[in-house]
């Protein structure tokens, strides 16, 4: 890497860092009294459309990180030799402000952006990139630091609806068919939210009947405290919130921690079904149905700019977490009796196992691949063994990067747009392929097709792959149809 280009991309590192984030209170009991929707109807939305396009084999990915918010994919038969097979461009899609990439179903691309002053929400034949509606609201959402105004949360799909949550805080369900507003909830105003450094940043989550927002609001006295003190804000047992999904009506609320950028991930342990929160303070597992039952483990650096950003990872009954401001990475058990630690990064050692930014770790057969490293200059691609956290290979000058996983390979997104094809290797780093999104320009140059900041994680959908960078989404075949 040339002088020019690791001085370009340190600059611009420390400038964004803040902006990369996608993005202990005391626990109270479940509660249900709150103050009434702005706007609820009961209208069912119509039965989900039928499905779109020619492509049958595979899966939608119809959430942040795919069908089991993993990052991984189950499907096969990619494209490996990208010298002589590279995956062709299907089209593209010009987007505004925003940092999350779009979701897949029925054969519909959903993508969630900001506009002006105005949010939008717009889908598209996943297939061909044919637009299909258009939904907008208004939104005065200002960045606290006076970066990127639009939207951190992926859409959620589900059942022919579509969720989409801002970053001021209005979560809006949408038909999935036509766009339609089924409910929609001003949670910032509703729950009392002081506005979090960058924002709402953790998309919700679809378990049976209920969506669950981490929203993380503070009580009347604390409304006055003023922008960027969020140390000396306390919570109003708003951490979690159970909400019908037909509706939007609360069922349930619990704790009093704040919010993070850490997406909210479900997990089936202790032949109960659970809701996991990576919130501002640490740790919440909290019981899925009625929400009475509650853990919390404190995980977080002291000082008042960090944040947890990276979404828990589950294997089993255990649970990765890491961030990269301080504590490092913390691998818990969960139990009848609440978290127990397996093995933790020591509170006082300046070398982690492993440091995660907004990137979320991939499990691979006992191994954990993932980005480690705050900033684009010190990132490491790093994979570490699951029980006890031991490094296996280090591989720096990547930049900071988001893994997807596919067919016995990573598709690695850089955050300057490049992709790469990695195997999937615990004993060494092996990059198989490697991809430069360009395009000519009038001169005859070629400029590269994603702009910085690239950091949402690939999505892959019935052998398509959709990757982000600021100003555009790509469209490619990973898998050739058959």
């Amino acid at each position: 890497m040339n002088r020019w280009l690791r001085k370009r991309r340190f600059r611009t590192g420390l400038l964004m860092a803040w902006a990369s984030l996608l993005c202990c209170g005391q626990l109270a009991c479940g509660q249900t009294s709150v103050q009434e929707p702005t706007f609820v109807t009961t209208d069912e939305p119509a039965a989900p459309p039928e499905r779109l396009g020619r492509r049958v084999e595979g899966d939608d990915w119809p959430t942040l990180l795919g069908p089991r918010q993993d990052g991984i994919s189950n499907e096969t038969g990619i494209r490996t030799d990208w010298n002589q097979d590279a995956p062709p461009i299907i089209w593209e899609l010009e987007v505004g402000e925003g940092y999350a990439i779009g979701s897949t179903a029925l054969g519909r691309y959903v993508h969630f952006d900001r506009v002006g002053d105005e949010a939008r929400v717009r889908a598209l034949n996943a297939e061909t990139g044919e637009s299909l509606w258009e939904f907008r609201y208004e939104t005065d959402y200002v960045d606290m630091y006076g970066y990127d105004g639009g939207p951190r949360c992926s859409p959620v799909i589900d059942e022919g609806r579509v969720y989409v949550f801002g970053a001021e805080g209005m979560l809006h369900c949408l038909a999935l068919a036509d766009g339609a507003l089924v409910w929609k909830r001003d949670t910032s105003e509703e729950y009392g939210v002081l506005q979090n450094f960058f924002g709402v940043g953790s998309t919700p989550v679809v378990l049976g009947d209920q969506l669950f927002v981490m929203i993380g609001g503070s009580p009347q006295a604390d409304q006055d405290l003023g922008r960027g003190r969020l140390d000396e804000a306390t919570g109003n047992g708003s951490a979690i919130v159970a909400l019908d999904k037909r509706t939007g009506e609360e069922r349930w609320r619990v704790s009093d921690e704040l919010a993070s950028y850490s997406s909210l991930k479900t997990a089936h342990i202790l032949d109960r079904d659970w809701v996991l929160a990576f919130t501002r303070g640490g740790l919440l597992g909290v019981e899925a149905e009625t929400g009475m039952t509650h853990h919390f483990f404190p995980w977080r650096a002291p000082m008042l700019e960090s944040v947890n950003a990276s979404m828990p990872v589950v294997v089993g009954d255990q649970v990765l977490i890491s961030e990269t401001y301080g504590p490092g990475a913390a691998m818990l058990r969960l139990t009848n009796e609440g978290w127990q630690t397996v093995w933790a990064d020591p509170e006082r050692s300046r070398v982690k196992k492993l440091q995660t930014h907004w990137n979320t770790p991939v499990h691979v057969d006992g191994y954990v691949y993932a980005s480690s490293g705050r900033h684009t200059q010190n990132a490491e691609l790093r994979c570490v063994r699951w029980e006890d956290g031991e490094l296996q290979w280090s591989v720096p000058d990547l930049t900071r990067c988001s893994l997807t996983l596919i067919d016995g390979h990573l598709l690695c997104q850089g955050e300057y747009g490049e992709l790469r094809l990695l195997k999937v290797d615990p004993t060494e780093f092996q990059e198989v392929g490697r991809l430069e999104l360009t395009r000519a320009t009038a001169t005859g140059l070629r400029r590269p097709l994603l702009g910085y900041p690239c950091w949402a994680a690939p999505v892959v959908s019935h052998g398509l792959l959709y990757v982000r960078g600021v100003d555009r989404v790509v469209c490619l075949e990973l898998i050739p149809a058959e």
